[in-house]
């Protein structure tokens, strides 16, 4: 599991940072629908916070409350299947 979430994570993080890139250059677009596919998969807490750090998308209403919500949701699950697996 700690395996997927990190490469999922990974994959969030250059796939946002792709995006910003793409953006400033008036490249190839990473289309949203990737974007919230790969944050609903385990990725939203590191796209998060490359978000903020990098500055991107952060004014757009949807990414800024589905992403970080989408991230509390994996963390409490987590945190419930930790517990009854007895990992934590």
């Amino acid at each position: 599991m700690w395996y997927y979430l990190a490469a999922i994570s990974l994959i969030s993080v250059v796939l946002c940072v792709y995006d910003k890139v793409s953006a400033r250059h008036r490249g190839r677009r990473v289309p949203e629908k990737t974007l919230f596919g790969v944050s609903a998969l385990g990725g939203a807490l590191c796209m998060f916070i490359t978000m903020l750090l990098i500055r991107h998308k952060t004014k757009h209403f949807s990414f800024m409350f589905f992403v970080p919500l989408m991230a509390l949701v994996h963390i409490a699950l987590i945190i419930c299947f930790g517990a009854k697996l007895g990992l934590f």
